[in-house]
């Protein structure tokens, strides 16, 4: 226990070197630790700490989700409502399906093993893209489609995922025939009323106390209550937590103070609490993804699939956002050329793809190449897509020089 928490003290040490580095330098924090992470690997420094599933899951996802949810407004939500649930529905379909192609065709992969890489890579990840934002200063509705997607499209690529491991022979709890339409509706609709719930419940408890300290304890277990509460009933975890923290942050948060139901003090005492919080998480997960980077045999052969992944990838994220973008130009949700730009490559992959990829079975036809594959397109995406975003956005005029 004692080395555990020596390890856990030393990555926040070191963590906070890289930011600080990283502020003088004008570099992305997310980037720094990730080659700080991969640095201290081939250094032989033995920090202790790996990513797992579970460690992903349980401690880091709910607190950086919580975080993000509970600073959406819900009236700006519901404005852009149509093209985030087709980005991330319609989109992550489109995208898993694409990938899998590529990678039958241009790799010989067995399709089944290939859908598997489709649906754990196809799915923005929600922890590397709020954080990439949040390091480039990006507001508005950009910020908003790009982050609401990625916190809502986890429900269809669960799914997906679960089905195609079943479909591959893996021996998961799910088919993919077509009740997998049912089970993507029960997962989000499951996460969703959870989330409210949790929620609603937390509110309700709020406004019979007036300690700001109780208010933060409140919030802080809502959101891991949620996340758990709906994972034990395979319903999904981000969707419920976003939710708890929709419901918190619309009724507490952001609330007038004539409506809200936390606090002057609450409120204040909470945003810079969550902020904290996920600050923490980032640091920690995206060192040890550099730690794990560096772990990857990457051979000749590893690094050709590698590159073929990230190709088609990128080319899945294009042939989705351009379309799904063009059907919406005649309407009130049209988005400009420049901010699809910003849509396609802001689709990072992060910490979720590498905790899907931590959970494929032993039995899956090429389980070591799929792996190896997503922690290339992991890399790529955090450290090249990362870097590139920010003199991206000035040349686009979408954020002025710092």
């Amino acid at each position: 226990m004692d080395e555990s928490i020596g390890h856990f003290v030393a990555l926040l040490a070191v963590a906070m070197l890289v930011a600080i580095a990283a502020r003088r330098l004008k570099l992305p924090y997310t980037v720094g630790l990730v080659v700080v992470g991969a640095a201290l690997k081939f250094s032989r420094l033995d920090l202790g700490e790996h990513l797992t599933h579970d460690l992903v899951f349980d401690l880091i996802l709910p607190p950086l989700l919580f975080e993000a949810a509970l600073a959406l407004s819900w009236r700006d939500l519901k404005r852009d409502l149509v093209p985030i649930l087709v980005f991330s529905t319609v989109g992550a379909l489109a995208a898993t399906f694409f990938v899998a192609e590529g990678m039958t065709l241009l790799l010989g992969w067995p399709f089944a093993s290939a859908l598997v890489f489709g649906a754990l890579i196809a799915a923005t990840d929600p922890v590397a893209t709020i954080a990439m934002f949040k390091d480039n200063a990006l507001h508005g509705r950009l910020r908003l489609l790009v982050e609401s997607e990625s916190l809502m499209n986890d429900g269809a690529a669960a799914v997906i995922f679960v089905a195609s491991l079943a479909w591959a022979g893996a021996g998961a709890a799910a088919s993919a025939d077509g009740s997998s339409v049912l089970s993507l509706a029960g997962v989000a609709v499951g996460g969703l009323a959870i989330g409210c719930l949790c929620g609603g419940l937390a509110i309700l408890v709020a406004g019979r106390t007036s300690e700001h300290l109780v208010e933060a304890a409140l919030t802080t277990i809502t959101a891991f209550g949620a996340f758990l509460s709906a994972e034990y009933f395979h319903a999904s975890g981000v969707l419920a937590t976003v939710a708890a923290g929709l419901v918190m942050g619309n009724l507490g948060v952001l609330a007038d103070d004539e409506k809200s139901y936390l606090t002057n003090r609450g409120r204040e005492f909470a945003v810079p609490l969550w902020e904290f919080i996920a600050f923490l998480a980032n640091s920690v997960v995206f060192l040890l993804i550099g730690v794990d980077l560096a772990s990857m045999p990457f051979g000749a052969g590893e690094a050709f699939a590698i590159f073929v992944a990230i190709g088609v990838v990128l080319l899945g994220r294009a042939v989705t956002i351009y379309p799904l973008s063009l059907l919406l130009a005649p309407t009130r949700w049209a988005i400009p050329l420049r901010e699809q730009h910003i849509l396609w490559w802001g689709g990072l992959r992060g910490a979720l793809a590498l905790a899907l990829a931590l959970s494929l079975p032993e039995n899956l036809p090429l389980r070591d190449e799929l792996r190896i594959a997503a922690f290339g397109v992991v890399g790529f995406s955090i450290v090249v897509q990362g870097l590139t975003m920010p003199p991206l956005l000035r040349r686009l005029g979408l954020v002025t020089s710092r």
